[in-house]
């Protein structure tokens, strides 16, 4: 196998980082203020190995049950886990295609296999996606989609759950940018699990977070393949306090979504397809310049952005939305590069 590939991590701050839909703004200060604290206060001892404090706070956000959640280190491990759990060697995964690579990474991990169905021109999910299958144990649907950023309705992610004669994980890791969300989904139908990452829209893709929201009796089982302590004292407790600043979240999605928003519009008067986005990325293709040689070029200038090549279906430029001003200088090269 090959391993998963992440967006490339340069090591300098001499650069415009446009390429791993990091959010572009600090977290929130209550965050900081509580990482100060547990961490002169709480390092000598294990973590909590339920991440207790943080399934609560999260019960209270969301309505719902401590035990219908279970905390992952970032959505990964979570979505790692629930592979564990779920998929043996020769047993079917399924996912969408093109969307998060790390899918087939995992049934390879398994010794699994992994059958790739590809979205609708328009990015919208066919029947054959909830096709039954005897050695079906899984399936993938990232929602918001990378790189698209396109979303599946809930109604229609109920209809394909009830169809699907096993689990259907959809990853919201980039749920709070979008206009919808599956997690009432979850009470509906037990076959439903949603994954989310504090990651990006909370700003801390450093700390590496992660929640699922699941049945408990699914929960149940998830924790008994889980590491034992998979979350360390200081992401419980950032973790916590981020998804309580209800207002730090409201003001930093207004920000991201009025600067996709501009984004978008100016991708499209240089000429290029942009579908309407529900993430903190866009993504961006074009008829007659091939956009290789784009990235290449603002890569040479330091603007890091996301090149992408999908087998059978095309490539494009997925772009994450950074600062106003780190945006402007993006779109300034890059109309400077265009042929």
């Amino acid at each position: 196998m090959t391993g998963y590939q992440p967006g490339e991590q340069p090591q300098t701050q001499r650069i415009i980082k446009l390429n791993t839909n990091e959010n572009p703004y600090p977290c929130s200060p209550v965050v900081v203020e509580t990482i100060r604290r547990t961490a002169a206060e709480s390092l000598r001892r294990y973590p909590d190995p339920m991440a207790e404090p943080f399934r609560r706070r999260a019960a209270e956000v969301l309505g719902i049950e401590p035990d219908w959640i279970l905390c992952g280190n970032g959505s990964d491990d979570l979505l790692t886990i629930v592979t564990r759990a779920l998929v043996g060697q020769g047993q079917l995964l399924r996912l969408p295609y093109p969307s998060y690579i790390l899918y087939k990474t995992l049934a390879e991990l398994q010794g699994a296999r992994s059958e790739e169905v590809r979205f609708a021109p328009d990015w919208s999910v066919p029947d054959a996606f909830a096709d039954g299958a005897e050695e079906l144990r899984l399936v993938f649907l990232a929602n918001p989609n990378s790189p698209s950023g396109t979303v599946v309705s809930p109604a229609r992610v109920l209809e394909l759950a009830e169809r699907l004669p096993c689990p259907l994980l959809v990853d919201e890791a980039y749920v709070d940018f979008a206009e919808m969300n599956c997690l009432d989904l979850v009470a509906r139908c037990e076959r439903i699990i949603v994954s989310r990452s504090l990651s990006k829209s909370y700003a801390l893709a450093g700390l590496r977070f992660g929640y699922l929201v699941a049945q408990p009796h699914l929960v149940e089982q998830f924790t008994k393949v889980k590491d034992s302590y998979n979350c360390d004292a200081v992401s419980i407790a950032a973790a916590a306090a981020a998804l309580g600043d209800r207002a730090w979240l409201a003001e930093n999605r207004a920000k991201i979504l009025a600067t996709r928003a501009r984004l978008t519009e100016r991708l499209r008067k240089l000429n290029f397809n942009v579908v309407d986005s529900q993430a903190n990325f866009v993504w961006a293709t074009h008829d007659s310049a091939a956009v290789r040689p784009i990235f290449e070029r603002l890569r040479h200038e330091g603007i890091y952005i996301r090149y992408m090549n999908y087998a059978g279906w095309g490539d494009g430029l997925r772009v994450s939305v950074g600062t106003d001003p780190h945006i402007d200088r993006f779109l300034e090269r890059l109309e400077n590069n265009l042929p």
